[in-house]
């Protein structure tokens, strides 16, 4: 079922790609674009599942890791090479949020409609927490020398978010090594499980297939992505939706929807350890690697790209993180704290929609 809607969903490349060439509104390119990066997405991740068989669990795990979030560091970049930087500002504020709240949300609020209660590792969780705070920190610190600094300069500011970004990638890899070599045995989630819930021991993947499916994916998500961005600014404004909101919200979706869509399924299958490595892993990956990326390449493309962040967009993550942390923290899930966690979203989103930015 799940592989005949990402095939159905495909058609939009096309539809997307007429709509460039044929001058349609920006905003049906901006929709099109928007839903055929979706099962490109969907693809790719699979692609990277597949390939990580094939290389093992060390190797397998660096791409699962380089690749979790791939889609939407393409988006990024290209709304940042085209100078959009409140918009990529966003998306990183944003995807940390909606991994949070809502993906986390809505794995414990359907996974606990099933099963009166789930548990998962709490070591792992209190740990990914502990990693996340220091996160927040580290994109807090810019936003408040700015906030508590007279006539600072954007140089000065972009350098000590590069400083910051090289911290956080180091932090990164360490946390890479950690659960991949050290402390493998407290990170496994249980992949093996799931490979033989079948009783079947699955065929080998065909390493060249898989290898072309997420080459082949990976550019498919680049063109799509210069359509939405090429079309973002013209059709937000048609549809009456600020940048803020744009980044925050639509964006992680767009470009996390079908891992988003994993971690709710693995979550109904009573897999809460699967389900909440997706929705933190993302959130880390997103605050250790992506953005500390972006600065840096900001300095490549010439765009002044920074982590001084809307004070209203860090106000909402540190609220995401501190009660993502609190119903984490003891190891199992219920329905109920699925509900805490997507109103909070729900309120985030509203907020976000009539700011005035």
């Amino acid at each position: 079922m799940k592989t005949l809607i990402l095939s159905f969903l495909l058609v939009f490349m096309p539809i997307s790609i007429a709509g460039e060439w044929l001058h349609w509104d920006a905003t049906v390119i901006f929709l099109t674009a928007a839903v055929a990066i979706i099962p490109l997405a969907a693809w790719m991740g699979t692609a990277t599942e597949e390939l990580a068989v094939v290389v093992g669990p060390t190797v397998g795990g660096l791409l699962n890791a380089t690749f979790g979030n791939a889609t939407e560091l393409i988006i990024a970049l290209i709304a940042l090479r085209a100078g959009l930087i409140e918009v990529v500002k966003a998306s990183i504020t944003g995807s940390i949020i909606s991994n949070l709240l809502l993906v986390m949300g809505f794995s414990m609020f359907l996974g606990g409609l099933r099963y009166k209660s789930q548990n998962f590792q709490s070591v792992i969780a209190r740990l990914n927490a502990s990693v996340m705070n220091l996160a927040t920190v580290a994109i807090l610190v810019p936003t408040a020398v700015v906030a508590t600094s007279q006539g600072i300069s954007e140089l000065t500011i972009q350098k000590l978010s590069s400083i910051v970004a090289v911290i956080l990638i180091i932090v990164y890899g360490l946390t890479l090594l950690f659960s991949m070599k050290t402390h493998a045995y407290l990170c496994d989630v249980g992949e093996a499980e799931n490979q033989l819930e079948s009783g079947e021991i699955p065929e080998a993947p065909n390493p060249w297939l898989w290898s072309g499916v997420l080459l082949l994916c990976t550019l498919a998500v680049a063109y799509e992505s210069e359509l939405l961005v090429g079309s973002l600014e013209v059709a937000t404004e048609e549809l009456g939706l600020t940048a803020l909101f744009t980044g925050v919200i639509l964006v992680p979706i767009i470009g996390n929807a079908a891992e988003h869509a994993t971690a709710v399924t693995v979550a109904m299958k009573n897999k809460m350890d699967l389900s909440m490595a997706v929705a933190m892993g993302s959130s880390l990956q997103i605050a250790l690697f992506v953005a500390p990326v972006l600065v840096l390449a900001g300095w490549l493309f010439d765009q002044p790209m920074d982590l001084n962040f809307n004070p209203f967009e860090l106000v909402a993550v540190v609220v995401a993180v501190v009660l993502a942390n609190s119903v984490s923290s003891d190891g199992r899930s219920d329905w109920l704290e699925g509900v805490l966690l997507l109103a909070t979203y729900l309120v985030v989103s509203v907020a976000f929609f009539y700011h005035p930015v």
